[in-house]
């Protein structure tokens, strides 16, 4: 959700990409938290620590299929002189009713099982004849299918240590221990540790729903066929799988023809099920740049002073950019440029930190590190620009992918990073240390 307006500028303001970043983020606050059954939580992000209720494993079971015994009474066996032990009965995972284990006895223990009073340890069944009267047996027979001639008596080949096998109450975890710190995003092992110890809701902030949306007459659907001037909507589907990489639950909406009334309709349809809305395309000062002729005089008609504000950053690719927000909710609205490269790099900066804020993490940009460059020739950039190059990392060193036309898709599919151009350079040599925004 968004709290407050963004910051208001001149016109012919050139906003770096610092205080862009730093408006959006300014201006966009973590949702409220909810109470979420476990897989509805997945992706989302804890609201308070988790304290252990029950240890885990809540009793001393055993590891392995085998015998539980008392040590005394296997110490010194071997295969020459086997221990003979009188076996009691079974143990099974999940039994309440507990054999006792006395002294000359044993009882067949399953894994899992709650280790029986009297016994010390587990011999593995390895260790036995597992009641056969013969050598080594290499499994647990199930019961009711012992052959004839079985005794009731074990055979145990080697000694067995103390608590040898044992899985100790609390060796996991212990009650009143932290399971999970708030701030935790929830994936599947640490589901299945809430579920460990019974927990069966938890309070998250849930995933931000992101409405995703193109613009342009000319864009058709993947799938149909081009008329001459027509184009393959890309953006939409691009967005729409960087949003959910980044967490959130996304919506693509179809591409929307070059008609502000048809957006804005559009729009207003739509912001009932979003937390953050991004468009694609129509930005710019063109005589069709229909997000900003459809946008520009839309305020919140509660909070002075909100709206969309469209502006130029000190950036390539990217420089045309639009942020505010709409309806009645206040909901954040991100205005991209429409070539696919410019709207994508314009995402990673800016559309992933505001979800990853919005989901109530910390750290909401992606890693970045410096590397070598690698190239056939120097790299020149615009003065008065940060410029963003597709490049390819690896082994501290990043190569560039494709020229600097923001139009290549295929190179965008080929990176891995964007090699960091600051605005005061206008040409890097090959091997000069540079900055590099990782992208996966």
């Amino acid at each position: 959700m968004s709290t407050a307006a963004p910051r208001a500028a001149g016109p012919d303001h050139l906003w770096s990409v610092d205080e862009h970043l730093d408006d959006i983020l300014a201006t966009v606050r973590p949702l409220e938290p909810i109470e979420l059954n476990l897989l509805d939580a997945q992706g989302c992000v804890l609201v308070e620590d988790v304290t252990v209720p029950v240890s885990l494993p809540p009793f001393d079971n055993s590891s392995m299929d085998g015998y539980a015994v008392r040590v005394a009474d296997v110490a010194g066996a071997s295969e020459q002189h086997p221990a003979v032990l009188d076996v009691v009965g079974d143990v099974a995972a999940g039994q309440a009713d507990l054999l006792h284990v006395g002294p000359g006895q044993a009882a067949r223990i399953m894994t899992g099982a709650p280790l029986p009073p009297g016994a010390e340890t587990v011999v593995p069944v390895e260790w036995t004849d597992g009641g056969l009267g013969a050598g080594p047996v290499t499994e647990m027979r199930a019961r009711g299918h012992a052959p004839e001639g079985a005794t009731g008596q074990v055979r145990v080949h080697r000694p067995a240590p103390a608590r040898a096998h044992v899985r100790a109450q609390g060796s996991d975890v212990r009650a009143g221990d932290r399971a999970l710190a708030a701030g935790t995003v929830l994936g599947p092992p640490q589901i299945s540790l809430l579920a460990a110890i019974g927990r069966g809701t938890v309070r998250v902030r849930p995933r931000p729903r992101v409405v995703v949306l193109s613009t342009g007459s000319e864009l058709v659907q993947p799938g149909e066929e081009l008329r001459p001037g027509q184009i393959h909507d890309s953006n939409s589907f691009a967005l729409t799988a960087a949003a959910r990489d980044a967490g959130a639950i996304a919506y693509r909406v179809g591409a929307v023809a070059d008609d502000p009334e048809t957006l804005r309709d559009t729009i207003e349809d739509q912001l009932v099920r979003a937390d953050l809305m991004v468009t694609s395309g129509g930005v710019s000062v063109g005589a069709y740049d229909v997000v900003r002729e459809a946008l520009s005089s839309v305020d919140d008609e509660d909070e002075p002073g909100s709206g969309i504000d469209f502006r130029r950053l000190a950036m390539q690719p990217g420089k045309p950019q639009g942020f505010g927000s709409i309806g009645p909710d206040h909901t954040p609205l991100l205005a991209l440029p429409g070539n696919p490269v410019s709207s994508y790099v314009s995402f990673e900066l800016f559309v992933r930190p505001a979800i990853r804020t919005l989901m109530g993490l910390t750290d909401v940009h992606r890693p970045r590190t410096r590397a070598r460059l690698t190239a056939d020739g120097a790299l020149t950039s615009p003065k008065g620009r940060r410029q963003f190059l597709r490049g390819r990392y690896a082994d501290g060193a990043v190569t560039p992918v494709g020229g600097a036309g923001s139009h290549l898709v295929a190179a965008l599919a080929q990176a891995n990073a964007l090699i960091v151009v600051p605005e005061d350079v206008e040409s890097v040599a090959p091997g000069t240390e540079v900055e590099v925004v990782l992208l996966g």
